[in-house]
């Protein structure tokens, strides 16, 4: 069962916008149904890249809605439906479990700066309300401001409905660790497009990704070639796609990863205060590293 889960390429996929700034629903949809086609198992609706702190809870479950419709029979969608209030957290994710959604994303609480053992009681209250639908641990410390540990992962993992983890602290020890204390069917996804190979080679096995908007049949051409043996191969694609999965966090994600977008044709507007368009000076790169991999026409 180690990567039936949710499978191997999920995108963290952006929320498009209108030009006056609200939620786009078809666009949303073609973007969905593109994604799919292009390389990605799964889709992460309302995640971080998806604008999440600046949705409302009523656009948000219209999105999960739309996006379920159109490529719920193809790909696993999972809901980011974490919340620094577990009451909230619970709320929504038994709306997305109603939806009939595949699953749910989970961040680390924010700024109010649970300790462990509050960590594990929350996500444990969650995974208690909402028994039969599988969650994914999100920890992203340096968004959170709070690092879930190896130790309280672990104690997680053995709650039947907690089936992986999107590991974005950045720290290879700390995948390890993890993959250390947890039987082999718990999923490690990586949270970092430039850190899927090297956590593959301590135990993950795939990516929560945002580049997949882009490079998703490269992306899972690389993980199928590790999974093959072909270290060799996996070694080069990662190499050619670095310059891309680094340029697309030169600043505030999802900011890049929507310049990029709007460059290829597609209409994903803007990003909403408090986030800003991607400054003119960052633009060059950012097209520099698409024209390498043929991204623009």
């Amino acid at each position: 069962m180690t990567h039936q889960h949710f499978g191997r390429v999920l995108t963290a996929m952006v929320t498009p916008f209108d030009e006056s700034g609200q939620v786009s629903y078809e666009v949303a949809e073609k973007l969905a149904s593109y994604l799919v086609t292009h390389g990605s198992d799964g889709l992460v609706i309302c995640g971080t890249t998806g604008e999440s702190p600046s949705l409302t809870w009523a656009e948000e479950y219209e999105l999960f809605k739309v996006v379920k419709n159109a490529v719920g029979k193809r790909a696993k969608i999972l809901a980011g439906t974490g919340s620094n209030s577990t009451s909230e957290a619970i709320e929504a994710t038994r709306k997305a479990a109603e939806l009939g959604l595949d699953g749910s994303l989970q961040v680390v609480p924010y700024y109010n700066k649970p300790p462990q053992d509050g960590l594990y009681e929350h996500f444990k209250a969650i995974a208690k309300a909402c028994p039969d639908f599988p969650l994914m641990l999100y920890n992203i410390p340096g968004r959170t401001g709070q690092n879930l540990l190896p130790e309280t992962v672990a104690k997680l993992a053995e709650i039947d409905n907690i089936v992986a983890i999107k590991e974005a602290s950045g720290n290879i020890d700390q995948v390890c660790q993890v993959r250390c204390l947890t039987s082999p069917s718990f999923a490690i996804y990586s949270g970092d497009d430039s850190l899927t190979l090297p956590m593959m080679t301590v135990g993950g096995i795939g990516v929560v990704s945002v580049a997949s908007h882009l490079v998703g049949e490269q992306i899972q051409q690389m993980i199928q070639a590790f999974e093959d043996g072909k270290t060799t191969l996996a070694v080069e694609l990662n190499l050619k796609l670095f310059n891309l999965f680094k340029v697309l966090f030169c600043t505030t994600n999802p900011i890049p990863v929507k310049a990029a977008l709007n460059q290829q044709g597609w209409s994903v507007g803007g990003v909403r205060l408090p986030l800003k368009t991607l400054p003119l000076e960052l633009i060059p790169s950012l097209e520099a590293a698409m024209r390498n991999l043929d991204l623009l026409s």
